[in-house]
């Protein structure tokens, strides 16, 4: 049975004055009603809640059979098809879809009247096939499975989210289908697929129907009833890929419907609507009498089920026809929530579904904006708005298995997490109270989100005692919220002392007991709090809540007084946990670079040594969502700017370079020769050398791109012998030897012979006698205060091409005007090495 709710969708109503009886009647354009009766139409304007006004009237060149407004370029045609024969044998049947082509009926479009190249515009889809049969159970007349009232129902998305109201603009969003037999009637969805989406049981015999975006109106012989319809629901699904997720929710299209409404009017015959005016012809009938009835046994029969009526010679009867006004959305919307009021307490089903009933009514009148004046729009925005909140409130309240709904509809309605709370009736509440899963569950996810918002000390408390009754587990989730900020450390460490007495210890609760120790001033307890577990089980409780450490407020990311803390005096452990956060992705990469530089007082040009250890951290754990080659670039661009700044890091490095080598395959061993080349020059502070020898190991490890570095080796003199290793180590990797042995033995010639016996190999191994040979000839020749060391270079060159050439070859290398006592000794090894070997 429809539940009746007795609520007054109706207004004010008036005569409309025809001249004659109205046999035919319908509404369109702005204002227009026009009632046909014979060959005569009579038009009218309809305007609000002002007296309906005739407009002119037309004769037709016929008998007006039907009448139908229609826009132009829009033209939608619904066929009612009727067997001549009843064939009570049938079962019912149902086809939906490409399968009601199946029916064995068939439809052919004809092209009177229409130019035949306009004919392949027009076209038939099948959309459903539907066979009833009576019940002969009972008995039934005829009239009571014909149908009646056949309608499509389109409902239009307009641009009124962008501002746009021009009905060129309108788009098809959902087509409904809707027919009636006399005792029950039938709503289908037909958008992507045909679905039967509500069933109407009408109270008593209906005579006709017209469907509405918001209502389903029903006549009967006696009475006008308002029904609800589930149009807004479906189309906001169709509308809204969010619709259904924890962002946005809409009542089921499967919520039964209800009856908002049976008014009293007598002698109904026929409806109509038009924008928010139903129109109703009524008529007295003239006694009938029947000559006689019929025997429920010749039912089976259709010529034998034929009653003739016998009218006495009186006067015609009387006859109206009405314009009824329906009230607004708004109204009516205040109306079923004053209504719904009388459940709250007893706290049952039927507050949700009245509530739903008002949602979805103002949903609805929402649908088509570009109807809207923009002060009525706002009024409905507000009431839309007021609904979810409304919504929301139930859910939160009552025990159900769509509690979870209370998210979603409290994010519609825009209210905050304090003004949600703040509609709570705390003066019931008490240490035992059964708090309900629906507003446990808005506040748990609430406080997981950046909310922008700080409850005040009163309402966190309040927070805090629910999550202890309710989810006590979640406590320390709950306290490390953003919006948790004004809570009491005090309060706070008592509730959390009561899980550890629950037997619920865990890491996470000790590092927000540490937490909270810190906010207390208590550095003692906050000390033996974090010594009670190893440094790695404190990086994963870390992991479990981010928030210990890392928290964003209006999109800006602020880093909490616990990691401030731990900058301090646990440095380490804190780098530690970030590398654990990405590497678990709850922290993306430039999220983790700008949390150091804020938590290090950093601007966004300035790169703290935190930082630059974080950097180091990433690369010996190798995490797989790093791209390698950048974060060379930021590594070596940081060492290279220190370096020609000279400038030492502004806390002493975590990780020495050595220790880099040991456990980073990216760092590699440095060359000997540079040691060498760097060993001649003393630098001021030992982390400026730890930054060159960092640098020189990645420029040495075998994952290096050595070309991209080039770029920003220019603020980095060769002047410095810092600076010079630099770049003759760059020059080494790109295989310019020559160049690099030019500017070795004019700086640092005693690196000259371990830099040929580190890279003068294989085939670079010709250099010694065809670049190195002839270059310390030269210089010896010239002469200068580095001849001794030329000197020894020669001898040590002289020996490798000994070893390496025939005599015949070893000779053609050797300078003609050498000292022959010099080169003698070399020239005997080479002449005795076959014999040797």
């Amino acid at each position: 049975m429809v539940q009746l709710y007795n609520l007054h969708p109706f207004g004010s109503q008036q005569v409309v004055p025809c001249k004659l009886e109205p046999e035919r009647f319908c509404g369109g354009g702005r204002d227009a009603l026009f009632v046909a009766a014979g060959c005569k139409v009579e038009a009218f304007a309809v305007a609000g809640q002002e007296l309906c006004q005739p407009r002119c009237a037309f004769s037709t060149l016929g008998r007006v059979l039907r009448l139908a407004y229609s826009e132009a370029g829009v033209s939608n045609e619904i066929s009612q098809l009727e067997s001549d024969d009843f064939v009570i044998c049938q079962k019912p049947m149902e086809l939906l879809g490409k399968k009601s082509e199946q029916s064995g009926l068939s439809v052919t479009l004809e092209s009177t009247g229409l130019a035949d190249e306009k004919l392949k515009y027009f076209h038939i889809q099948h959309l459903l096939y539907r066979r009833f049969a009576p019940d002969i159970s009972s008995y039934v007349l005829p009239d009571d499975i014909k149908l009646h009232s056949l309608q499509l129902l389109p409902i239009y998305q307009t641009g009124s989210s962008d501002g746009k109201n021009s009905s060129q603009e309108k788009e098809l969003l959902s087509l409904f289908c809707f027919f009636s037999l006399p005792h029950v009637g039938y709503l289908y969805m037909v958008v992507k697929s045909v679905e039967l989406m509500s069933v109407y049981h009408y109270p008593e015999k209906s005579q006709q129907a017209v469907l509405t975006p918001q209502f389903l109106h029903v006549i009967t012989s006696n009475n006008l009833q308002c029904f609800t319809v589930r149009c807004s629901a479906a189309a906001a699904r169709e509308e809204d890929p969010y619709m259904d997720t924890t962002l946005k929710a809409c009542p089921p299209v499967s919520m039964d419907v209800c009856a908002l409404r049976i008014q009293l009017f007598i002698g109904l015959k026929a409806i109509c609507h038009f924008k928010n005016h139903i129109i109703l012809l009524t008529k007295a009938d003239a006694e009938a009498i029947p000559e006689r009835r019929e025997s429920p046994k010749r039912l089976l029969s259709r010529k034998d089920t034929n009653v003739k009526i016998k009218i006495p010679p009186v006067a015609e009867a009387g006859w109206n026809l009405y314009i009824v006004n329906t009230v607004s959305p708004v109204q009516l919307y205040k109306e079923m929530v004053d209504y719904s009021n009388t459940y709250k307490t007893a706290r049952t089903q039927s507050c949700i579904h009245l509530l739903s009933e008002a949602h979805l009514l103002v949903r609805a009148a929402l649908m088509d904006a570009s109807q809207l004046e923009p002060g009525e729009k706002a009024e409905l925005l507000e009431a839309f708005k007021e609904s979810c909140g409304h919504l929301g409130d139930c859910y939160s309240r009552l025990d159900t298995q769509h509690s979870h709904l209370t998210l979603p509809y409290y994010k519609m309605s825009g209210l905050s997490l304090a003004e949600v709370l703040s509609r709570m009736d705390w003066t019931v509440e008490d240490a035992s109270h059964k708090y309900e899963r629906g507003l446990i569950f808005y506040i748990n996810h609430s406080l997981y989100e950046n909310l922008d918002e700080e409850l005040s000390e009163e309402l966190a408390a309040r927070v805090v005692q629910m999550f202890h009754v309710a989810e006590p587990k979640q406590l320390p989730h709950i306290l490390c919220s953003p919006s948790m900020k004004n809570i009491n450390p005090s309060t706070a460490m008592s509730y959390l002392r009561k899980l550890d007495a629950s037997g619920l210890s865990s890491i996470l609760l000790t590092l927000t007991k540490a937490a909270m120790a810190l906010k207390m001033g208590d550095l003692d307890m906050h000390k033996n709090e974090m010594k009670s577990h190893p440094e790695m089980k404190l990086v994963c409780g870390f992991i479990l809540e981010p928030r210990l450490l890392i928290q964003q407020r209006k999109g800006q990311i602020v880093p909490t007084e616990l990691a401030i803390h731990l900058k301090e005096t646990q440095p380490a452990l804190l780098v530690a946990s970030v590398l654990g956060l990405q590497k678990n992705n709850k922290i993306g990469i430039d999220e983790a670079d700008s949390f150091f530089k804020v938590l290090c007082g950093k601007d966004e040009d300035t790169i703290p040594q935190l930082l630059v250890d974080f950097w180091e951290a990433q690369l010996v754990a190798c995490l797989p969502d790093v791209v390698l080659q950048e974060l060379f670039f930021k590594l070596t661009s940081q060492y290279i700017w220190r370096l020609s700044k000279r400038q030492p890091p502004d806390t002493t490095p975590l990780r020495t370079s050595e220790e880099l080598i040991n456990a980073c395959g990216h760092y590699g061993l440095i060359y000997p020769w540079v040691h060498i080349l760097i060993s001649s020059d003393f630098l001021a502070h030992e982390n400026y050398t730890e930054d060159l020898l960092k640098l020189q190991s990645l420029m040495c490890g075998p994952s290096f791109d050595i070309a991209s570095i080039i770029p920003f080796l220019e603020p980095l003199s060769e002047d410095t012998i810092a600076g010079l290793s630099v770049h003759v180590l760059c020059r080494t990797r790109l295989k310019e030897y020559e160049q690099c042995i030019d500017t070795l033995l004019e700086r640092c010639p005693e690196a000259v012979i371990p830099y040929a016996n580190h890279e003068l190999k294989e085939e670079n191994r010709t250099l010694w006698w065809k670049k190195l040979l002839p270059e310390l000839c030269q210089r010896i020749k010239c002469g200068g205060e580095k001849n001794q060391l030329y000197l020894s270079s020669l001898k040590e060159t002289l020996s490798v091409v000994a070893v390496e050439l025939e005599l015949k070859d070893f000779l053609n290398v050797l300078p003609e005007d050498g000292t022959a006592a010099f080169f003698l000794p070399y020239l005997l090894y080479c002449s005795r090495k076959k014999s040797l070997t």
